[in-house]
């Protein structure tokens, strides 16, 4: 088991469209530091096909992962021999981006002689608050919002997850991209609808909130974006520009509402005055805002990765894997052998 002594963790992440990698260094009990961080964004590559080809996506990892890991080094003014554990990104994700960090991982980790570690994409997104400059304490409530994945989630500690409600088909993300397809705008869809989504007018259309009053914490975006494509064939060939800001900022606006209210019923329900939301969408500006007022209203702390962190990186992988070995959850294994999880409940990894 490894113990307190301060530790390297490198950390490297392939779940998708990104390549990142990062070194945080362990400080007893206290939250690990991050040390430097890495990241290729694979936007341009993707942006002709309106979406991830996930072959592309495999073999551009490749091309990536030793580079960023040297830039990263040379950052933090260290060497491979410093490196303690090596991490990465098992699940969830796409079978052959996920394979790629975790090859890499191994083979680096076997030249070293160093224990390797694979670890769940949902937690680095989950634990990513922790390097901001307002983390987190233990218990709260996390809105888990990142690709595929829309979640609430009870967490009293590092690997104590108890899920509280997710989506029942499509997630957050899912509906911002899918609508912004809709709406003829480019990839990533998410970023390009809140953009529009300034210009427009967020009740020029009553869209519906799916489950809104269900009485649970199950979302469901699938019926939103249905009414999204009726709208659009309506105001396809519109003179001006307005009507599709219109129909970007009612569907933000659904979207988030549904998001912030249930995000509130999480609270009410587990009692807890503390919120962590990370994933993608949680750089939203409208989310954070409305958020942000909500919870000031009942006295409640918000907390949320830095920027630049909401969208997947290695940093929030070596961040994971640490906190996991600081908690004394992991002993990172040496013989070198590894799968992936593309399917993986966040809550079935336990502590």
């Amino acid at each position: 088991m490894v113990g307190q002594a301060e530790q390297c963790v490198l950390g490297i992440e392939s779940s998708c469209d990104e390549t990142g990698v990062a070194l945080v260094r362990t400080q007893g009990a206290g939250v690990p530091a991050l040390l430097a961080h890495a990241l290729h964004s694979q936007i341009d590559m993707h942006q002709p096909y309106g979406g991830v080809v996930p072959e592309l996506a495999s073999r551009d990892h490749i091309r990536r992962v030793l580079p960023l890991t040297d830039a990263v080094l040379a950052e933090a003014g260290a060497t491979l021999a410093e490196v303690d554990v090596v991490a990465y990104t098992r699940g969830p994700g796409l079978a052959g981006a996920l394979l790629v960090g975790a090859g890499v991982a191994a083979a680096l980790a076997c030249a070293l002689g160093k224990p390797v570690l694979g670890v769940h994409h949902l937690e680095g997104h989950l634990l990513s608050p922790f390097l901001s400059s307002d983390p987190p304490q233990f218990p709260f409530v996390a809105l888990l919002v990142s690709g595929g994945h829309t979640q609430l989630m009870r967490v009293d500690g590092v690997g104590r997850y108890t899920l509280l409600g997710e989506t029942i088909d499509d997630a957050a993300g899912e509906a911002f991209d899918k609508s912004a397809k809709l709406l003829g705008l480019g990839y990533p869809g998410g970023p390009a609808l809140a953009r529009l989504a300034e210009f427009g007018d967020p009740t020029a259309y009553a869209l519906p909130r799916p489950l809104l009053h269900s009485g649970n914490l199950d979302f469901s975006f699938a019926g939103l974006k249905t009414a999204v494509l009726t709208q659009a064939r309506k105001i396809e060939g519109a003179p001006c520009e307005q009507p599709r800001a219109d129909l970007a900022a009612s569907t933000q606006a659904a979207i988030v509402e549904v998001l912030v209210k249930k995000s509130l019923k999480a609270l009410d329900a587990t009692g807890l005055a503390r919120l962590v939301v990370a994933g993608g969408v949680g750089a939203n500006r409208l989310l954070r805002e409305q958020l942000d007022a909500a919870c000031a209203r009942r006295g409640v702390r918000v907390h949320y990765p830095e920027l630049h962190l909401c969208t997947d990186n290695g940093a929030m992988i070596a961040l994971a894997a640490a906190m996991r070995l600081q908690a004394g959850l992991e002993q990172p294994r040496r013989d070198y052998a590894f799968d992936v999880k593309p399917r993986w409940p966040l809550d079935a990894i336990g502590g």
